[in-house]
């Protein structure tokens, strides 16, 4: 699956993503590793959040 820069994601589909548990990604959030936004009382996050988790090096300087 090609993560999409501009799409937005689901918690489950972040974690899909980035082949983590539940519990890690909701820690990676809490520690604010991954910046998402709580909508109700589900997380989104962008798909240029992920890509910057997965590939630091091509974040904008």
């Amino acid at each position: 699956m090609e993560i999409r820069e501009n799409e937005v994601y689901t918690l489950k589909e972040a974690q899909e993503l980035l082949k983590v548990s539940p519990s890690t990604s909701m820690r990676l959030i809490k520690k604010g590793i991954i910046k998402a936004a709580k909508v109700g009382k589900q997380y989104r996050i962008l798909g240029k959040e992920l890509i910057r988790i997965v590939s630091p090096e091509l974040e904008d300087k």
